[in-house]
């Protein structure tokens, strides 16, 4: 009942960092195509971001749940050979030299834990922030984006588009021959056609 709460009380504290690790990325990533995205956000989008990345690709969150099981089975392993000097590396001594008890062992191994899915998540989102980001400014320069969406605006006209990103209240694209980003609101966009299923094989 204990480790219930304690897992309850921890769950807040854990969306709050992962809203943060998203607001990072998203910063990250805009800052390198000169855009304040702060200034396009809503807080659903703020709230929504981090679960929206985890789960844009099954491998994301597969690769991140294998991640967890590692470090999991790897301080399963610590405790078991505890007495060794290589776990005591890890968890270190008392100021006065004494062992830890079992207990404090348990206690600084989920502190251990913790901390490497707190590095593992910040290297995550900030690594798809700097690469995405840089990756989609370097196809801006060298004129190698394929504009392969197509938007059409309330008033009819249409316009063939890159779609760099889209959020509650905006469409962020790029036009061909213009490498000027372009923020439409949402409202004004009656309808996207996005990559047909044939062009991706």
């Amino acid at each position: 009942m204990e480790s219930t709460e304690k897992i309850q009380n921890l769950l807040p504290i854990g969306y709050l960092f992962l809203v943060v690790l998203g607001i990072l990325k998203e910063c990250v990533f805009f800052f390198q195509l000169k855009i304040n995205i702060l200034k396009y956000s809503t807080i659903m989008d703020i709230l929504v971001s981090p679960i929206a990345d985890l789960t844009a690709n099954p491998i994301i969150i597969l690769s991140l749940i294998v991640f967890a099981v590692f470090i999991l089975l790897f301080i399963s392993l610590c405790y078991k050979h505890r007495n060794k000097s290589w776990v005591k590396k890890i968890i270190g001594t008392k100021p006065d030299g004494d062992k830890f008890s079992d207990i404090e062992i348990k206690s600084k191994l989920k502190h251990f834990f913790l901390i490497s899915i707190g590095i593992g998540l910040l290297s995550f989102f900030l690594g798809l922030g700097i690469g995405e980001g840089s990756k989609i400014a370097e196809k801006i320069k060298s004129n190698k984006l394929q504009y392969e969406q197509k938007l059409t605006f309330n008033t009819g006209e249409t316009e063939t588009i890159f779609l760099i990103d889209v959020n509650s209240a905006y469409y962020f694209y790029l036009t061909p021959k213009n490498n000027a980003i372009k923020v439409a609101p949402l409202g004004a966009i009656k309808n996207i056609e996005l990559t047909c299923l044939e062009s991706i094989k």
